[in-house]
């Protein structure tokens, strides 16, 4: 029912882009296809970063299976095409090699176009954060409208849009960090909680050196707000073999590898996973023996 919901209220987004019924006649939701070299590209497309790896899996896949789900175009004049949303499956259809490829054909106006696009692409989770949040300040300034306005078009909360365009005040090179999967949205949203430019930095590179989770980061952040400076975990190596050794005797132990980390002011914690009930209880059992 929750993804039902979810999904009901993307519907929304796009409904209120098109403002328009689903038998008005504005846009055809039968597939046709079209010569594929008839579709040039989007000049609002919000995605503009496709890795080669992802794209060459998902051409070999078309190659099998051929494309399952249509691209969605607009008539450009009598003969070509401009594409609305797709771009990754219309280049890994070329790639493919196909001269023809299923197309949904809507007709829309230029301002549209990079909000159906986009909307298009939340949908579908082809949109790294940061492409994201360019694409909403682009629509926030040039249709002149504000966060709520927005948030209601696209079916998103105002919280969310807010906290997407935020990440545009971190640094390049955390923005890069970002898009290139080296941290999480969730540690991109405790970054930018520090003021300091510098002291952001230094925390996105220790989230990376010493693999902070985003609780972890989101402590440092608070500790940070009473001591103004960058106070983290560090991993057990980088204080001796002594803490090393210890996490080896306590992964003997418990016969399934612990985590050991101590912070600089000697604060620390002991990480236990488990796989399963029947593991929790096992552990148990050995803290009780």
């Amino acid at each position: 029912m929750r993804e039902l919901n979810k999904k009901s209220r993307l519907g929304r987004g796009l409904s209120s882009i098109f403002n328009t019924s689903k038998n008005d006649g504005n846009e055809h939701n039968i597939s046709n296809r079209i010569d594929i070299h008839l579709i040039k590209t989007n000049p609002f497309q919000p995605r503009t970063n496709i890795g080669k790896k992802e794209l060459q899996e998902l051409s070999d896949s078309i190659k099998t299976y051929g494309l399952i789900q249509p691209i969605t175009v607009r008539q450009h004049n009598n003969e070509q095409y401009e594409l609305i949303s797709g771009e990754r499956r219309l280049q890994a259809s070329i790639l493919a090699g196909l001269k023809t490829i299923p197309v949904f054909i809507k007709n829309i106006h230029n301002h549209q176009m990079r909000e159906v696009a986009l909307v298009e692409n939340i949908q579908r989770q082809d949109l790294d954060p940061i492409e994201i949040a360019l694409s909403l300040e682009q629509l926030i300034n040039e249709s002149n409208i504000k966060q709520d306005t927005l948030a209601k078009k696209i079916g998103k909360s105002r919280s969310t849009i807010s906290n997407y365009i935020r990440l545009l005040k971190l640094d390049p090179i955390i923005q890069a960090g970002i898009r290139d999967k080296m941290i999480s949205m969730g540690h991109a949203k405790a970054i930018i909680n520090i003021v300091d430019q510098n002291q952001q930095l230094e925390l996105y590179q220790n989230i990376i050196k010493y693999k902070y989770s985003v609780r972890e980061t989101e402590s440092i952040v608070k500790d940070n707000k009473l001591s103004g400076t960058i106070k983290g975990y560090v991993q057990k190596n980088i204080l001796g073999t002594e803490f090393k050794i210890m996490e080896e005797e306590l992964s003997e132990f418990f016969q399934q590898r612990i985590k050991l980390k101590i912070s600089k002011n000697g604060k620390g914690k002991i990480e236990i996973p488990f796989q399963s009930e029947k593991k929790l209880d096992e552990i148990i059992k050995k803290l009780y023996s």
